[in-house]
């Protein structure tokens, strides 16, 4: 399976004690220049995704987490405004159902993985499970787990959903699916600015979300709950690029180009055709060329 590809974003083993940045470097391209430069990694990918398609042995999982207005639905689309839409496949997940509580947590995701040949991405995902609900232990209540209650929230409880994690990333990657996670690390002033602006423009009044700003009361529990997860859970088959948030050119640009380079650095060809095959496209080409020869 291929490796994580080279990146100063890509998740540093002591992640646990690093501080990861939110804002591009100091040499960082200038807006324009990243504005350009997203355009060729957006043509490039929709390339790469046709030779994927057309290859039909492997799919790729996009897997953004981030904390609220740090642009995942976005970055989402812009990166893959180039791709035809029948080859990507973007699911939300959002508080599950009944149903899909009456299911180990992975199921609800599980049923969404894309097939090969496409793109699948996840906006939010199974990393809910270790990220929002370990801050708020509360909802495990409704998933009637079978363990005792002062086992369930146990440290040794979310260790062990994350080994659960890790090894559904490591089955799906053995079958042809390349994972690759993005945290988009947006800084606690930024993600005020941002819930401010929705509040402020009427146009983007709909966005807003007073839960938002409950859940910032939770950073420090929440920036802990990132970190664990990412170190938990980072492997070469399924890595994590911790990307900043902060400038959305840049955040965008920087996903891309990682989408774009992975899926370069994956074995695809083109399909061969077998004499036979080739024999039977000349006679057909023939006969298309005479009935032009005739309507003409």
């Amino acid at each position: 399976m291929s490796q994580p590809v080279s990146s100063p974003w890509l998740a540093p083993a002591d992640v646990l004690a690093s501080s990861l940045p939110t804002a591009p470097p100091a040499d960082a391209p200038t807006r324009k220049e990243l504005k350009g430069m997203l355009a060729d990694r957006v043509d490039a990918l929709a390339d790469l995704q046709r030779k994927l398609y057309a290859d039909d042995r492997f799919s790729v999982l996009l897997v953004f987490q981030a904390l609220d207005a740090a642009g995942k639905d976005g970055t989402i689309r812009k990166v893959l405004s180039g791709v035809n839409p029948a080859g990507c496949q973007v699911h939300s997940f959002k508080s599950p159902s009944k149903e899909e509580l009456d299911h180990d947590f992975l199921w609800r995701t599980s049923r969404a993985l894309p097939e090969r040949g496409r793109i699948g991405v996840f906006n939010r995902s199974y990393y809910e499970e270790v990220l929002v609900v370990r801050v708020h232990p509360g909802y495990l209540g409704g998933q009637r787990l079978p363990r005792g209650l002062k086992d369930v929230g146990a440290d040794e409880f979310w260790a062990e959903r994350m080994q659960s994690i890790a090894e559904h990333e490591r089955h799906i990657a053995r079958n042809g699916t390349v994972v690759i996670k993005f945290f988009l690390n947006v800084s606690r002033d930024e993600q005020a600015r941002r819930l401010l602006a929705r509040i402020e423009d009427p146009k983007k009044n709909w966005k807003f979300n007073a839960g938002d700003v409950e859940e910032r009361e939770h950073w420090t529990a929440y920036q802990s709950a990132f970190r664990e997860a990412i170190s938990a859970t980072h492997r070469p088959w399924a890595p994590w690029y911790c990307i900043p948030a902060d400038d959305k050119a840049f955040m965008r640009y920087t996903v891309a180009d990682i989408v774009v380079r992975t899926l370069q650095d994956l074995p695809l060809r083109w399909p061969e055709l077998g004499p036979d095959e080739e024999a039977e496209l000349q006679t057909h080409a023939a006969l298309l060329k005479a009935q032009l020869g005739t309507s003409g």
